[in-house]
């Protein structure tokens, strides 16, 4: 009889030998470049992690378009941008895209360039040659003049805080021609050029008026325009009322400083704004931010921390009730201990990896009070959570300082208990090395083979928050692969679930982006 450790039948798919290593050193699976792209899409922010440092980054983002269809790189940037709510790589994927196919570029400039910060960064990623040109070019000129052309001029106003590039270098880089009077003395305000001041847009000219005697009530600009004037506590409460919704969220501890919260009206206004559903989605705020505001709020009025809270729950109402024999497992490495957007000096931010992580497993807590939360380094560390707690709470007890990083801990959990699973989702920044193996397969796809030997209905959801090029496991029918930290991976997940033979990946579903 033949070797029956050879050829003994398998239930599942024998995955193919790992034939990278990790940045860590650990053994790993190389990404198909159409994946890679997407991950770093969706989780790169241009800024130096923990294991990999920015100029990096962009190097094997540029590599990688090379390796792919034009077009692919247009529906990612769409991705990036429209449902993962990325700044700087949906403009870098865009600059890429302005030398490699000119038409699919004109489509999707206006759906990705859709704020004045946009316009600014793609104007600068094209300038630095980082892409291979230190100049516009016609085409991409052109459809920049046409975005300032076509901008409102409240748009405008707004777009005109920030430097490197300013709103003022682009519109004397592309020249775009006035339509009237008034659009002219705006050009000439924002550029710093001599102007008709009766011209100017009305809250302009109010601007203007206000500048020479700060007293009443400001006009309706963003509070930028007055961090250099003498405000009053009542003046500070009208640009808290006028603020945009996320710039409410972003300045609640400088709205404190200078006195709105000591209203208890304005205490009520404001929580209001925080919590209204409707603000909460259009702003595309991503959990996280408020899990950060939260955190950073302690000072804050009672009711201020609550409509936060509320304002969490709106924002993860897209968290999935996961059927079946739920577990979730948060990666509490070391290395999650690391800013979620990468380290920029005097500009990180306080949200690590791990709270992030930490968020996915309370969102599922709060749909699927019977899951089990595996929270792990080299080995499963143990916490007793209370389902009936906020997300905040949920996510603020998972968030744990670990070691090192046996990716494959979990799994190897489960085995040995020999616990039933319907779902297992992982979250983790795949930088493991405590489990390597000299060769042959990932300790993770050994382990999850083997639960899928006892569990042949279970599948597997890896959920990945750093951009890397390799994965701790192959992309199967079983395995879903998607990455990012925004309210889309709570979408993805539950579609995932729901549809049990739905054996399509995440790739699959950004190639389907409409162009």
């Amino acid at each position: 009889m033949a070797n029956l450790s050879l050829f003994s039948w398998m239930r599942t798919p024998q995955p193919p030998q790992a034939d990278t290593v990790n940045e860590a050193g650990g053994l790993a699976y190389r990404r198909d470049p159409r994946a890679a792209l997407a991950l770093y899409a969706a989780t790169g922010c241009l800024n130096n992690t923990f294991y990999s440092d920015a100029e990096a980054q962009l190097q094997q983002v540029l590599a990688l378009t090379a390796q792919v269809e034009p077009r692919f790189i247009a529906r990612t940037a769409l991705y990036a941008r429209q449902v993962a709510h990325m700044k700087d790589m949906p403009a870098l994927l865009l600059a890429v895209l302005s030398l490699r196919d000119p038409e699919a570029f004109a489509l999707v400039f206006p759906r990705v360039i859709d704020n004045g910060r946009q316009l600014r960064t793609f104007v600068q990623i094209m300038r630095s040659g980082q892409v291979g040109r230190r100049s516009l070019g016609s085409l991409p000129k052109r459809r920049v003049r046409e975005w300032i052309q076509q901008a409102s001029a409240e748009t405008l106003v707004r777009a005109a805080i920030g430097q490197q590039p300013s709103l003022a270098d682009v519109i004397r880089m592309v020249h775009p021609k006035p339509a009237n009077a008034e659009r002219k003395a705006l050009y000439a305000w924002i550029i710093g050029r001599p102007y008709d001041e009766e011209q100017l847009p009305a809250v302009v000219q109010a601007y203007e008026a206000f500048k020479r005697d700060p007293r009443g009530l400001p006009p309706d600009l963003p509070f930028q325009y007055y961090s250099t004037l003498p405000l009053d506590a009542a003046q500070w409460s009208a640009l808290a009322r006028n603020a945009s919704w996320q710039s409410m969220r972003m300045n609640l501890n400088t709205f404190a400083r200078h006195g709105v919260f000591d209203d208890p009206a304005m205490v009520q206004v404001i929580a209001e704004r925080l919590r209204d559903p409707q603000q909460v989605r259009r702003a595309r705020v991503l959990p996280y931010q408020l899990l950060m505001a939260f955190h950073a709020g302690g000072g804050l009025p009672a009711p201020i921390l609550e409509a936060l809270q509320d304002a969490m729950e709106i924002a993860t109402a897209s968290a999935p009730a996961l059927p079946g024999r739920v577990v979730v497992a948060v990666d509490v490495s070391g290395s999650m201990q690391s800013p979620v957007t990468g380290y920029r000096k005097g500009s990180s931010t306080a949200a690590r990896c791990v709270d992030v992580a930490a968020l996915v497993a309370a969102c599922v807590l709060r749909g699927q009070p019977q899951a089990k939360v595996l929270p792990f380094d080299t080995e499963v560390r143990h916490v007793r959570l209370n389902p009936r707690d906020s997300v905040m709470t949920l996510a603020r007890q998972l968030a744990i300082n670990g070691g090192g990083t046996s990716v494959s801990a979990p799994l190897h959990y489960l085995n040995l208990r020999r616990e039933p699973v319907d779902l297992v989702v992982l979250v983790s920044d795949n930088e493991s090395w405590r489990d390597t193996r000299q060769g042959g397969q990932t300790a993770t796809m050994l382990q999850w083979d083997a639960l899928k030997r006892r569990c042949p209905q279970a599948r597997l959801v890896c959920i990945d928050l750093q951009p890397v090029a390799s994965s701790q496991t192959v992309q199967r029918g079983d395995v879903l692969h998607i990455g990012g930290f925004s309210d889309a991976v709570f979408d993805l997940m539950a579609q995932y679930a729901a549809a049990a033979e739905d054996g399509s990946s995440w790739v699959e579903r950004i190639q389907d982006m409409a162009l």
